[in-house]
C-alpha cells in the first residue's frame, strides 16, 4: 500500500469507537498498537480497514465494516431459517430482525430449542463459523427428566456412542438436580443434528427444555427471548481471530 492509499490508523481507531483521534495517537505513540503483527509507533500510518488486522494491547479491534453481526435469542417454536415454505414462524418474523438485506444464520437450532443464534450478511464469516475445522465451541443448558448424578456426568464426560458415531463433549457440568428434573450444562464443538437431546436420551434423562447459551466467547446473558443486539467490538474481534479472518 502506498502512502496515499488507505486510511490513517488513528482515524480508523477512532471510527471503531475505541478512543478519540487524539487518544488514538497517544496509544500509537505508546507502542500499544499493532498492524498485521507489526508494532506501529509512527503517526500517519495508513491501513486498509477491510483487510488489515489491527490490535490494541494485544486485542483484535474490528474496524468499520460493511457487514452486520447480530446476536439473537431464538424463541422455542421458531424455525431456524430466514424463510419457511410451510409458513411456520421463522427468524425473519421476529420483531427487530432487519429486512432488505440477505442475512445468514450462524448455528442452526431445532424448532423446539431456544437460545443463541448469530445473524450476519457476511457469508465467509458464516461459513467459517459453522465449518468443523474451526471447532467453534457451543454451550447448551438442558433441563432434563429425573435426578442426574455424578456417575451420569462422568459417563457423558468420558464420551458416548450414538447411532451416527461417538461424541465426547468438551465439558459437562451439573448445575442443579432434584428428584423431578436436573439442569445440565453441555459444551461441545460439533453440531450434529439434535446432538444434546440424543446424548441425554442415551443416559435415560430425556430433555424437557433446551437452550443454547453461548457460541465461542459470545454469551446469551440477559438477552430476552426474541430480542437481539449487535455483537460487541470485543466479541467480533475474538470470533474473527477464532475463524482466522
Amino acid at each position: 500500500m502506498s502512502d496515499e492509499q488507505g486510511i490513517r490508523l488513528q482515524k480508523v481507531l477512532a471510527q471503531a469507537g475505541l478512543a478519540s483521534r487524539r487518544a488514538a495517537e497517544e496509544m500509537i505513540a505508546a507502542g500499544r498498537v499493532e498492524v498485521n503483527g507489526e508494532l506501529i509507533i509512527e503517526q500517519g500510518r495508513r491501513v486498509d480497514p477491510e483487510h488489515d488486522e489491527i490490535r490494541v494491547d494485544g486485542s483484535r479491534i474490528p474496524t468499520a465494516r460493511r457487514h452486520v453481526y447480530y446476536v439473537l435469542n431464538k424463541p422455542q417454536g421458531v424455525v431456524s431459517t430466514m424463510d419457511d415454505p410451510e409458513g411456520r414462524p421463522c427468524l425473519s418474523d421476529i420483531e427487530g430482525v432487519p429486512h432488505g438485506i440477505r442475512l445468514f444464520h450462524v448455528g442452526r437450532l431445532d424448532t423446539e430449542t431456544s437460545g443463541l443464534i448469530l445473524l450476519t450478511n457476511d457469508g465467509e464469516f458464516s461459513n467459517r463459523m459453522t465449518h468443523p475445522s474451526y471447532k467453534v465451541l457451543k454451550t447448551y443448558l438442558a433441563d432434563v427428566e429425573g435426578r442426574v448424578d455424578a456417575k451420569v456426568i462422568r459417563r457423558l464426560a468420558k464420551g458416548i456412542t450414538l447411532e451416527d458415531g461417538p461424541v465426547k463433549p468438551d465439558a459437562v457440568r451439573l448445575v442443579q438436580a432434584n428428584d423431578e428434573h436436573s439442569l445440565v450444562e453441555v459444551s461441545l464443538h460439533e453440531g450434529r443434528n439434535r446432538i444434546v437431546r440424543r446424548m441425554m436420551d442415551s443416559v435415560a434423562h430425556p430433555v424437557r427444555r433446551l437452550s443454547r447459551t453461548a457460541i465461542g466467547p459470545v454469551r446469551l446473558g440477559r438477552l430476552g427471548r426474541g430480542d437481539m443486539r449487535e455483537l460487541t467490538r470485543e466479541e467480533l474481534g475474538q470470533l474473527l481471530d477464532l475463524v482466522e479472518l
